[in-house]
C-alpha cells in the first residue's frame, strides 16, 4: 500500500483491505450506528459510538466513549483523552486505525539517548537561565543589552538582527527555519535543531545536519529546568570523554536553550560544532538565551494568528455551505389542492447530511421524499447535495418508484465512500384519490395517523443505499383517507438524547403523535420539535432532524 503523503488514518480491516482516511475534518467518530464518520454496522464488537478522534490546536486525540469492548492504543487499554502519534495503532472492534503524520517525519533523523556520563552535567559546563538575564516585562533585548551580558559588536548585531527579523509576519513553517538560522549564524554552529513541544512529545520543526543524537540528560535540563546548557570543551573535560553520544559525532561544543516564554517552555534549540577552533563560549550562550525568548514568543503569537486565521475562515466556509444547503431544501411546501403539507430540516451542526424534498407531478400526484447520510457534518452534506441532483435526474426518467430506488442506488454506490450509506423514503400521492406508492432503502418507516386516531406504520422495504450496488428494490401501495396525516422522520427524532444520555425513542414519538390529532401540518411539525426541545433541554442535538407532514383534507 502506498504511504499516504497527508495527515491520514490508515484503515485496517478484519480480512485485511486497507484504505486511507484524510483527516480533513477536526472530529471522526468510530462505531456501529450510522450516524458515525466511520460507520461498521457489521462489526458486532463495535458499540454504537465507540471511539472518537479529536482534533484541537493541531494534534489529535483518542477518547474511547464509554465502549462495552473497549479500545486499545498500541496494545494497551485506552484510558481517558490521548494524544496521538505517527504510528500509533487504534483497535476497536475488528477495526484496526493507524494515525499517520509526515510532518514529524523529520524526527526519524533525531534520537534523544540515554547517556549515563550525563553531559550537561559536567564541571566545565555553563549553565544559565533566562531570569538572570532579563527581568520579568519590557523588552528582552533591550534588558539584555542594558545588563551588558551580551558582549561583542557582532553579537549585539545578531541579537539585533534577530529583533527586526522575527518582528515581522510569517508562516509558522518559515518562522522555524528563520529562528534557526538566526540562532546558528550567531554562534557559527555546524548542526542544529529547532523543536518544539507538543503535549508530550517533542518535535522537531526545523534542522540542519544529519543523524543528530542528542542526550536526554541535555533536553530535560533545557526542558525541565528552564536552564540554558553550554559544553564549551569536550574534549578538555575529564567526566565528558567518556560520553559515547558526544565522541561518536565528534562533538567539541554543544548549545541548548529553551523556548521560553515568560513563564513556559514551549521547546528548545540545540547547536553543536566540531571545530577546536570555534569553541562556544558563556557569551554565546547569553545571546542564545535572549534570542530564544525572542523566539518563542514570536512563535506564540503566530501560533494564536494561525488559529485566529483558520477559524475565521473555516467560519466562513461553513457560512457559505449552510447557506447552499438551505438553498438546495425547499423553502416553502408546494400547494396541492386536497394536502396540507410541510417540511423542517434542522442540521445538528451547520450543515448536515439530512434530506427532503417533493416532486411536483402531473395533475393531483405529489412526490414526497426524505433521506438520511451515514454521519454529520461536511462530508455528509456534500453526499446529500450529490444525492439530491441524482434523485432530480432519475425523476424525470421514470415513475416506477421500484425501478426508480434501484437505479438510484447503482447510482449512489458507485460513489459513495466505504464508510458512508443513505437511508431513503420516497411516495406519490394522488391527492385526489388519496391513493400512494411507496419505496423504502433502509429508513425508518414513516407513520400514518389516521382520522380515528389509529397508529400505523408503513411495512416494507430493502436495505440502506450505497452498499449493495445490484440490489432490487420494490414498491409499495397505501391509501391516505380524509384526515389521516402522514409522517416522514429522520432517525434525529427518534434518537434525540436527554442531558441524562437517554434517547427520545419510538414510543415517546408515537405519543408525541397521537397528541396531533386535528392539528395543520405546519402546526404537527411545530407540536413534535416543541416535545424534543422539551425532552433533550439544554443538551445539545446529536443529529441532524427532518420532519415532513402530509394531511389528507
Amino acid at each position: 500500500m502506498v504511504t499516504p503523503t497527508s495527515l491520514s488514518l490508515i484503515i485496517t480491516l478484519q480480512d485485511g483491505t486497507r484504505r486511507i482516511y484524510p483527516l480533513a475534518a477536526d472530529r471522526v467518530t468510530l462505531g456501529r450506528a450510522s450516524d458515525n464518520d466511520l460507520a461498521y454496522p457489521e462489526d458486532a464488537v463495535l458499540s454504537r459510538r465507540h471511539l472518537l478522534l479529536d482534533r484541537e490546536l493541531g494534534a489529535w486525540f483518542a477518547t474511547d466513549q464509554g465502549s462495552k469492548n473497549g479500545t486499545l492504543l498500541n496494545g494497551e487499554r485506552l484510558e481517558g483523552r490521548t494524544r496521538l502519534a505517527s504510528g500509533d495503532r487504534l483497535h476497536a472492534g475488528r477495526v484496526t486505525l493507524t494515525y499517520h503524520d509526515p510532518a514529524h517525519a523529520m524526527e526519524q533523523t533525531v534520537v534523544f539517548v540515554r547517556d549515563d556520563s550525563g553531559p550537561g552535567l559536567a564541571g566545565n559546563s555553563v549553565v544559565t537561565t533566562l531570569d538572570r538575564l532579563v527581568s520579568r516585562g519590557g523588552s528582552s533585548i533591550e534588558q539584555a543589552l542594558s545588563t551588558g551580558m551580551i558582549t561583542g559588536a557582532s553579537r549585539v548585531q545578531a541579537l539585533m538582527e534577530a529583533g527586526r527579523e522575527l518582528a515581522g509576519h510569517r508562516p509558522l513553517a518559515e518562522l522555524f527555519e528563520v529562528i534557526l538560522d538566526l540562532a546558528m549564524k550567531s554562534v557559527g554552529g555546524r548542526r542544529g535543531m529547532l523543536a518544539t513541544c507538543e503535549g508530550e512529545r517533542l518535535a522537531v520543526r526545523s534542522l540542519r545536519g544529519d543523524g543528530l543524537r542528542v542526550s536526554e540528560a541535555i533536553r530535560d535540563r533545557v526542558l525541565k529546568l528552564r536552564a540554558s546548557v553550554l559544553v564549551d570543551d569536550a574534549g578538555a573535560d575529564e567526566t565528558l570523554r567518556g560520553s559515547s553520544t558526544l565522541f561518536a559525532q565528534d562533538v567539541k561544543s554543544l548549545i541548548a536553550v529553551p523556548l521560553q516564554t515568560k513563564d513556559d517552555v514551549i521547546g528548545l534549540i540545540y547547536i553543536d560544532t566540531n571545530d577546536p577552533r570555534r569553541t562556544f563560549s558563556a557569551e554565546d550562550l547569553n545571546l542564545l538565551t535572549v534570542m530564544a525568548n525572542v523566539a518563542a514568543i514570536r512563535i506564540e503569537n503566530a501560533r494564536l494568528i494561525e488559529v485566529e486565521q483558520a477559524e475565521r475562515l473555516l467560519s466562513k466556509e461553513v457560512g457559505q455551505a449552510a447557506e447552499i444547503q438551505r438553498n438546495l431544501l425547499p423553502r416553502e411546501a408546494p400547494r396541492v389542492a386536497g394536502l396540507d403539507v410541510a417540511g423542517v430540516s434542522l442540521p445538528c451542526r451547520s450543515v448536515g447530511g439530512d434530506y427532503f424534498d417533493y416532486l411536483r407531478l402531473a395533475g393531483s400526484r405529489l412526490g414526497v421524499i426524505v433521506g438520511d447520510v451515514a454521519g454529520k457534518g461536511m462530508s455528509a452534506a456534500l453526499l446529500m447535495s450529490s444525492l439530491q441532483a441524482r434523485v432530480q435526474v432519475l425523476s424525470e426518467e421514470t415513475e416506477d418508484l421500484a425501478l426508480f430506488l434501484t437505479r438510484l442506488n447503482r447510482s449512489v454506490s458507485a460513489s459513495c465512500p466505504e464508510n458512508r450509506f443513505i437511508t431513503f423514503f420516497i411516495a406519490i400521492l394522488d391527492a385526489a384519490t388519496g391513493e400512494f406508492t411507496y419505496a423504502n432503502a433502509g429508513h425508518n418507516p414513516p407513520y400514518i395517523l389516521r382520522a380515528g386516531g389509529a397508529l400505523e406504520t408503513l411495512p416494507g422495504g430493502g436495505p440502506v443505499m450505497g452498499v449493495l450496488k445490484n440490489q432490487q428494490y420494490g414498491a409499495y401501495h397505501g391509501a391516505l383517507h380524509h384526515g389521516d396525516l402522514l409522517v416522514l422522520y429522520s432517525d434525529g427524532a427518534t434518537e434525540a438524547v436527554s442531558g441524562e444520555g437517554e434517547e427520545f425513542g419510538e414510543e415517546r414519538f408515537e405519543t408525541a403523535l397521537r397528541h396531533a390529532g386535528g392539528l395543520s401540518a405546519g402546526e404537527v411539525l411545530a407540536h413534535l420539535q416543541q416535545r424534543l426541545d422539551q425532552f433533550m433541554g439544554v443538551a445539545p442535538a446529536a443529529d441532524d432532524l427532518t420532519l415532513v407532514a402530509v394531511r389528507r383534507l
